[in-house]
């Protein structure tokens, strides 16, 4: 995230102003994932992979669920797991790794443990790896660990490691089983930024209302923090804070969900000067001569989503139009201007069920990167995709995805030798294979 949101305004330490960047994305427990109940793998799958303790109330689980009885079976959690290894190629332009070439740096390893303690008390944790082009090589973290205390069925608290409830399908995001594309729409989920948007460190407070005639709301709201590693570009990364919540309307149509998305988070980091420039400012009067090289950033973030889904009938239709609003600014005014950025992104999905084995799928994703300045190559990204799902048995599944790009908005120039974004191949192509095995 660092690289691609913060690289370019950081690197060019000799202007003024920063090229064009794009929003961080706000930090990639929980009610039911927003999967079709058409594309979910059986229930204690789902139960396993997402970490999720507390579903919506049109498929919760009671809070009521009896403890397990006796003591050594209390202190057995439940276990589950997945692998998944992935194949990306793409015509031109390199995404997300090094895809012109073809490459198997697509890989997924999950296993968490979740454990009913007491009637209303559960807890669980899961520990992930991945590697994804320069992302993540294979390096283990815990991406959730919590402990949960639902009350009533309208109020609960969680503490601990949490999901991040973001739109319809954040919680989900790592749960390849539970969906139909390889890829979910990028504009609002960036894959490459999973680590930000995932959890929160911090508490939760969350419930379910019932509204008689009109349905039932699910409510979540939450703050704390995210720990970030450094990069090459940023270092003394801190996240003073990160706030948010949603609400999804579950209609009395069957099937039929609204909601809304609202976060916000500061990221603090500093990044260092090269001797050079520190010495041609110093020169120039800008920084008094005992300076160090260190300049300061603060980078507020707040992001916005509303969301309508629509699942039944091995059906699933759903639309989400989001933005995320930034601002950049320095210690060091003089040489990074401050500025702010809105971007636009929105999506409409579709996929069915048709038979207990196959599901196919496609979407429509709109991403750019500043309302302001659409223009130019870079300006833009429109991505079709089509996705065909194969579910081998209950535990194995294997998807293919193709995907036409027109634009290069969210291509990142250090995976393609430096070329900027606007240099690049304005119409291509990405295909991508991938097989997950879960329990």
């Amino acid at each position: 995230m660092l690289g691609v949101v913060l690289g370019a305004p950081i690197a060019q330490a000799q202007e003024p102003a920063p090229a064009r960047a794009e929003v961080a994305p706000a930090p990639e427990q929980q009610s039911q994932p927003a999967a079709t109940p058409q594309t979910l793998p059986p229930d204690h799958v789902v139960h396993v992979a997402e970490g999720t303790p507390a579903p919506p109330a049109s498929t919760a689980i009671p809070p009521t669920t009896p403890a397990r009885h006796g003591f050594l079976e209390a202190l057995v959690p439940e276990i589950h797991g997945f692998v998944s290894q992935g194949f990306l190629w793409s015509t031109d332009n390199n995404y997300l790794a090094h895809s012109e070439r073809g490459t198997f740096e697509f890989t997924e390893v999950g296993i968490n443990f979740t454990n009913q303690l007491t009637d209303r008390l559960r807890v669980g944790m899961q520990l992930f790896m991945r590697d994804l082009g320069p992302i993540g090589n294979y390096k283990p973290q815990f991406d959730w660990a919590y402990l949960d205390y639902r009350f009533f069925d309208w109020f609960g608290i969680r503490a601990g490691r949490t999901k991040i409830p973001f739109g319809l399908y954040n919680e989900v995001n790592d749960i390849d089983a539970a969906r139909v594309p390889v890829l979910l729409p990028q504009s609002v989920y960036p894959t490459g930024n999973r680590d930000m948007l995932l959890a929160q460190t911090g508490g939760e407070v969350y419930g379910d209302i019932p509204l008689g005639p009109v349905g039932s709301v699910e409510y979540r709201a939450y703050g704390g923090t995210i720990y970030m590693d450094e990069t090459d570009v940023a270092t003394n990364i801190e996240v003073p804070f990160v706030v948010g919540g949603r609400v999804m309307w579950q209609t009395p149509l069957d099937g039929l969900r609204l909601g809304g998305t609202l976060q916000s988070v500061r990221m603090d980091f500093d990044t260092e000067l090269d001797p050079a420039t520190l010495a041609a400012l110093v020169a120039a009067g800008v920084v008094p001569p005992d300076s160090d090289n260190f300049v300061h950033f603060q980078f507020p973030v707040t992001l916005w989503v509303a969301s309508v889904e629509y699942a039944a009938h091995d059906l699933l239709l759903a639309a989400e139009y989001s933005q995320w609003d930034a601002s950049l600014s320095a210690d060091l005014p003089e040489i990074f201007a401050p500025y702010h950025v809105t971007n636009e992104r929105f999506y409409v999905m579709a996929s069915f069920r048709a038979a207990s084995w196959f599901s196919p799928g496609a979407y429509y994703s709109y991403l750019a990167p500043d309302l302001a300045d659409r223009s130019g190559v870079d300006g833009e990204l429109h991505d079709v995709a089509v996705t065909a799902r194969y579910d081998i048995n209950d535990h194995w599944l294997v998807k293919l995805e193709g995907h036409y790009m027109h634009g290069t908005a969210d291509l990142n120039p250090d995976l393609n030798d430096g070329v900027p974004a606007a240099a690049l191949a304005p119409d291509w192509g990405l295909f991508l294979i991938k097989t997950t095995a879960y329990f």
